[in-house]
């Protein structure tokens, strides 16, 4: 990921952080509405505090695509199934495996390269501190640590692991009609890519954050913007780019159990350390989107 100086494109950003911050005027009827919205899936990439209860178990489908580097065709397809487990109203395991489609062209880096593989394994935990019923917002702590078989840049076989850490807020700025996300993310990992001695680290900050409005009995749109942060190194070591990300969201439930949301981001500006790029399109991509299908059983 990458980092830079300020930029007027970071505006957006800055809005939407703001009225996450909004205080909420109809907090008399935050008790009889707070319960109908479960937030974690209403925003796209960002994600709500909502963990679920004990018994409440949910296995849930999320793919998503990755489109356009630099001087090269590149599409990949990471898709994963994850099973999640509240085990209790404040802490939830989820056991996932990923899988990995990759379709390259010659470019700066890239090998032509077509393959769909098992990308990996992984295991989420999160522990939610603060609910919504006893904070103005919800807060939820995640942490990932998975084991990878390929390279996510290049679609080159290798060996490495991950971890990420993240903080998830979110506000009912208009009790169950308005709602707002806030995530805070620091990722981490190294690789051997098979047929080279040298270990590879890398690490990263995110920060979105998203608004989504209730149109319909089950329906949520939005709008979430992202800043992402690169860097060589798995303590923030050296700055490689950043990226900034827009895009639309929505959120819809097909059945009482089942549900679907989809999140689109396209990067309106970034930079890369010793290029004169108004984007960064070597750490990261022109385009993201994001697929997702849950049910409960």
């Amino acid at each position: 990921m990458r980092a830079a100086r300020l930029n007027p494109a970071l505006h957006p950003v800055a809005i939407v952080l703001a009225l996450a911050l909004v205080p909420a005027t109809l907090d008399a009827a935050r008790a009889d509405s707070v319960h109908d919205v479960d937030t974690e899936h209403l925003f796209g990439f960002t994600e709500g505090s909502d963990i679920g209860g004990p018994g409440e178990r949910e296995l849930e489908s999320e793919t998503t695509g990755r489109l356009g580097k630099r001087g090269g065709r590149f599409q990949a397809v990471d898709s994963a199934v994850v099973l999640k487990l509240p085990l209790s109203e404040r802490f939830r395991i989820a056991p996932g495996l990923s899988f990995a489609a990759y379709d390259i062209g010659v470019g700066p880096g890239l090998d032509d390269r077509r393959l769909t593989s098992l990308g990996g394994a992984s295991v989420e935990a999160r522990t939610r501190l603060l609910t919504r019923q006893e904070s103005p917002f919800g807060l939820t702590l995640n942490t990932v640590v998975g084991a990878n078989r390929i390279d996510p840049a290049t679609g080159l076989g290798a060996r490495g692991v991950s971890a990420e850490f993240g903080l998830l807020f979110d506000r009912e700025i208009v009790p169950g009609q308005l709602v707002a996300g806030l995530n805070l993310v620091y990722a981490l990992g190294q690789s051997r890519i098979d047929g080279f001695d040298a270990m590879q680290r890398a690490s990263g900050l995110e920060v979105s954050a998203a608004l989504s409005q209730k149109f319909a009995p089950g329906t949520f749109l939005g709008l979430e913007a992202r800043y992402a942060r690169a860097y060589s190194g798995t303590a923030l070591d050296r700055f490689s780019g950043d990226a900034i990300y827009l895009g639309p969201t929505i959120y819809r439930e097909l059945t009482d159990a089942t549900w679907i949301s989809f999140a689109w981001g396209v990067q309106v500006a970034g930079s890369e350390t010793g290029m004169g790029y108004d984007q960064d399109l070597t750490n990261f991509d022109r385009h993201q989107a994001r697929l997702r299908i849950g049910t409960h059983f």
